[in-house]
């Protein structure tokens, strides 16, 4: 068994962006040529609870070097009052001879970066008739600090930048943090949403929301919302707008704002396209700058195992982990 942890994988995936953009956009394709199996997630939730849970992905993915493997990864939102992080996650990775589980990862940053390249890779692909500039995030966490990195890589138009959170004191640090690595952007923080949603035709919603709380009406048209934490956008406003998901069979469960359309609808025909048939098809996607554009990744297991599987090779390559024989018992102490 092979065992790496934050330092190892990050010391991986820090120079990474895009390696990690083409793991993601090949495992999207992978995905829409159905050379992927992706079973439904599990929710583990708690009693009297409706804040907190744990989830798990299990998936294969098909292609060039297949894989499989599963991530567990959780969400406990108060963590950010105490000064640690949101989520959590670790993912094993299976042998696709044996079965066996042959590597354990510390996964969070797995898992943030695979979320910030799909967001980023998804800007690049539902691309503006002019060139996007400037981005607003709603959100100023982890992932939306990650998507910006992986924006400026994705997208190096991008010079302007609005920050809009509910904690000011967040959005504030977040600038100082983005300014410290980037001095060359221009940031802005507003100070309602309804401004920061007019500010640029690139919108990014990385939140803990768990119900609606978020109308488009202020965004402009034309617009491209990566709507990242699936809960902020009423269900008005997905069927008033464009709707491009990574799976819809995913994207409508568990009470996100597509889910919700779905029920008020009883039909998915508001969702256009998928970003996997997009990318398959080789053309290229010019949004309506009529009305909005809205990106609802799920965030499949799939992509997970691709940049989990890039961070397997390259550690191999570099000698980083630990290996720790014995982990699994040989077929004599399983008659012993």
């Amino acid at each position: 068994m092979l065992i790496l942890g934050a330092g190892e994988v990050r010391a991986v995936l820090d120079t990474a962006q895009q390696d990690v953009l083409t793991a993601v956009r090949t495992a999207y394709e992978l995905h829409a040529r159905g050379l992927t199996a992706v079973p439904h997630s599990v929710f583990l939730r708690f009693p009297d609870d409706d804040r907190n849970r744990i989830i798990a992905l299990p998936a294969y993915l098909g292609g060039q070097h297949p894989v499989s493997g599963v991530k567990w990864v959780s969400s406990f939102p108060g963590n950010i009052s105490r000064g640690l992080d949101r989520a959590s996650a670790a993912i094993i990775l299976n042998s696709m001879e044996s079965g066996a589980p042959e590597v354990f990862l510390e996964a969070s940053a797995i898992s943030a970066r695979r979320t910030a390249a799909g967001a980023a890779l998804a800007a690049a692909t539902l691309s503006s008739s002019t060139p996007d500039t400037g981005v607003t995030l709603l959100g100023c966490g982890l992932i939306n600090f990650e998507v910006l990195t992986y924006l400026r890589t994705a997208l190096p138009s991008i010079d302007t930048v609005t920050l809009y959170d509910l904690d000011a004191t967040r959005a504030e640090s977040f600038a100082d943090k983005a300014l410290a690595r980037w001095p060359e952007l221009k940031i802005d923080v507003a100070q309602r949403a309804e401004d920061a949603l007019t500010a640029h035709k690139l919108v990014c919603l990385a939140t803990t929301a768990s119900t609606p709380h978020l109308g488009t009406e202020y965004c402009r048209p034309g617009t491209l919302v990566l709507h990242l934490s699936l809960r902020d956008l009423t269900a008005e406003s997905v069927l008033s707008s464009v709707n491009i998901v990574d799976d819809a069979d995913h994207v409508c469960r568990a009470a996100t704002s597509l889910h919700l359309a779905e029920q008020q609808t009883g039909h998915r025909d508001f969702i256009t396209s998928s970003i996997g048939e997009i990318l398959v098809s080789g053309k290229p996607y010019v949004r309506d700058e009529d009305t909005l554009t809205v990106f609802s990744p799920f965030g499949l297991g799939c992509l997970d195992l691709a940049v989990a599987d890039l961070v397997r090779r390259e550690a191999l390559a570099r000698g980083l982990g630990a290996s720790l024989p014995g982990f699994l018992p040989s077929g004599e102490q399983l008659f012993a």
